[in-house]
């Protein structure tokens, strides 16, 4: 199946949303009215496109050209073309520009963060990058086993210690060692307890001050990973972690489980983070870089 066959099933929940909150809204032949434009503006924030998003939508379907009437394809037609709109200035591919790139990966868990760990690190290697993780999530035992599960699936060294152990002094080591390594690209987990946020922050505080005293530069790119089941508290999320670890893009994970992939849309909108790349399932080649123009076709039930 080609990516957007995979992108169309995977949002399959989500145009279904879509498609039944616009249902009946369509006027055929009929003017648009002020009732029925607050009625499909109502639709698309129930679909999580935003508030924004869905006011500007407005405004283009009440232009003159639409005075006669509108079909239903017709207004999937203007959401498409403003949700691409909103999503092509934040489609940003993380580009691997300094040797080794320390990429930091941060997200609750639960959000996919090791497996999107792992599926990034294939991504690059298909691109013939040398590839290393760090297992800097101490805090848990499951998240260091099966890092190293991962690591040896993908077939890339890998950077681990004990539980409980010192993430710090672990992305201290992991940069040291890329570095004598010829390694391209280093992946850093982290440890995604929300609970006790100025732990959180000072744990990740820490950890880019030891990485920085081997490259001033590093972390050189800092990854929030989200998971589209979680809706609206993935806006909650952003602002947090963007607080607490210096975020300077995102990757959306399990978009094929939701109805809200809606969501991206106004995140783009809300905070304009660059969008790396979107999973729509647990196969490794699931996740793949960030398409504006593809994801809001799918969105919307394009069949091509």
């Amino acid at each position: 199946m080609s990516w957007f066959g995979k992108l169309t099933q995977g949002l399959a929940k989500s145009t279904k949303r879509l498609a039944d909150n616009i249902t009946g809204l369509a006027t055929g032949t009929l003017p648009l009215d002020d009732e029925r434009l607050d009625e499909i503006e109502e639709a698309l924030i129930a679909a999580d496109l935003g508030p924004a998003v869905a006011g500007r939508i407005r405004l283009r379907l009440a232009d003159q050209k639409f005075a006669k009437g509108i079909d239903a394809a017709g207004i999937r037609r203007v959401v498409a073309e403003e949700v691409e709109q909103v999503l092509t200035p934040v489609a940003v591919p993380l580009i691997i520009s300094r040797k080794p790139q320390v990429v930091l990966v941060v997200g609750v868990n639960g959000s996919g963060k090791t497996t999107t760990i792992a599926k990034l690190a294939r991504l690059y290697k298909a691109e013939g990058k040398q590839v290393m993780l760090a297992a800097g999530d101490t805090f848990r035992a499951a998240a260091i086993a099966q890092l190293k599960i991962w690591a040896d699936r993908v077939g890339v060294p890998i950077v681990a210690g004990e539980q409980g152990g010192d993430a710090a002094s672990l992305a201290f080591e992991a940069v040291k060692r890329a570095q004598e390594d010829g390694i391209d690209v280093l992946i850093i987990d982290t440890a995604g307890r929300l609970q006790n946020k100025a732990g959180l922050m000072d744990e990740l505080a820490k950890m880019k001050r030891v990485i920085g005293k081997i490259d001033p530069t590093a972390p050189h790119d800092v990854l929030l990973v989200l998971d589209a089941t979680t809706g609206q508290n993935a806006l909650s999320q952003i602002a947090v972690f963007r607080e607490v670890a210096g975020v300077t893009g995102l990757v959306m994970t399990k978009l094929d489980g939701s109805a809200r992939g809606g969501m991206l849309v106004a995140a783009a909108e809300t905070y304009g983070l660059p969008i790396h790349a979107i999973g729509v399932g647990e196969a490794m080649d699931d996740l793949q870089p960030f398409t504006p123009a593809d994801f809001a076709a799918a969105l919307v039930g394009a069949t091509d």
